[in-house]
């Protein structure tokens, strides 16, 4: 991971634009002149909005160009907290902070694999660079985008000019359904997907052999209880002080109780920024960036687990 990872900065909103119903797009410049970090498709950033809030956003628009990130903000339902700050607060000139770039979600072309990319609604934003980056490589791709109609789905149009023999709509109030049963037909190949939890859910059970299937959830994944129900002791190297994290407590609440530093964000699992190096032990993840299975190198600690009686945790 990238020094720039947990390094805030401001930034200031140089454009707004409504790319659909409920959508809008952000332009962001650095303050001082100077190119923001490097970044890669599939990535995210933290922002620090007005208000205290803090959310998470794909990176939306050209990884070349250095002095503007690009992100596509939907208004949730309820029309309350960052989304709504977003939309009703921010104005051109404004200043705020973020934090990033980070990539829990990449994308590599590969000439030789035919990639399909699955988007649910605002799900599109990180694909956007990387259908750019698959096109530019010669990559065999398609694109599946589903919502609820073509008025609140960001850039479909310019998607379908651009690509119309590699992008099909599905949209719901015109009767069309995305069959993902029907996905990986031919030969064995990746398939990228984000979404909300049900699209992600029905690729991942989908039984797709012999394809790769790599998904971004906006949403926390549930689980059931733990696999070690009872308290276990968190053992922190740098500083040497042992922690209890009783059933119902976070790792991530325990160690900053104990007045420990760490970065955080989302803390439902989804946006990578407590990733947290493992130095012993084993960890149930319960996260949606490493998920179950993973190794036990790193940890997401805001809701990830000991496997066991103990960790030890490079904090």
């Amino acid at each position: 991971m990238s020094v720039f990872s947990d390094m805030q900065r401001p930034v200031v909103v140089q454009a707004r634009t409504v790319v659909a119903d409920g959508v809008l797009a952000l332009d962001l410049a650095p303050t001082n002149g100077r190119p923001l970090p490097a970044w890669t498709p599939g990535s995210h950033v933290d922002l620090l909005l007005p208000g205290g809030w803090e959310r998470q956003y794909s990176l939306c628009g050209d990884p070349a160009d250095r002095m503007t990130y690009r992100v596509a903000v939907l208004l949730s339902q309820d029309g309350a907290g960052g989304s709504a700050v977003v939309h009703d607060t921010l104005a051109v000139g404004d200043t705020l902070r973020l934090r990033g770039p980070r990539n829990h979600f990449a994308f590599t072309p590969a000439a030789d694999r035919s990639t399909v990319f699955v988007a649910g609604g605002i799900g599109i934003t990180p694909m956007l660079s990387m259908i750019a980056a698959a096109d530019a490589a010669g990559t065999d791709w398609s694109l599946h985008y589903a919502g609820r109609s073509r008025a609140t789905m960001a850039f479909v149009e310019e998607l379908v000019a651009d690509h119309p023999s590699r992008v099909r709509v599905y949209a719901a109030d015109e009767g069309e359904r995305l069959a993902v049963s029907a996905l990986t037909d031919g030969p064995a190949g990746r398939v990228f997907c984000c979404g909300p939890r049900r699209l992600l859910d029905a690729v991942e059970e989908a039984g797709t052999d012999g394809w790769s299937v790599h998904t971004e959830r906006f949403e926390a994944r549930e689980f059931g209880p733990p696999v070690w129900p009872d308290p276990f002791e968190v053992e922190l190297a740098l500083s040497g002080t042992t922690l209890t994290v009783d059933p119902g407590q976070s790792i991530l609440d325990v160690v900053e109780a104990s007045g420990a530093v760490v970065v955080s964000s989302c803390r439902v699992g989804t946006c990578g920024s407590c990733e947290t190096p493992v130095l012993q032990g084993s960890v149930e993840h319960r996260d949606s960036v490493i998920g179950p299975g993973g190794a036990s190198q790193t940890m997401m600690i805001c809701v990830s687990r000991a496997a066991g009686p103990g960790l030890v945790l490079e904090l």
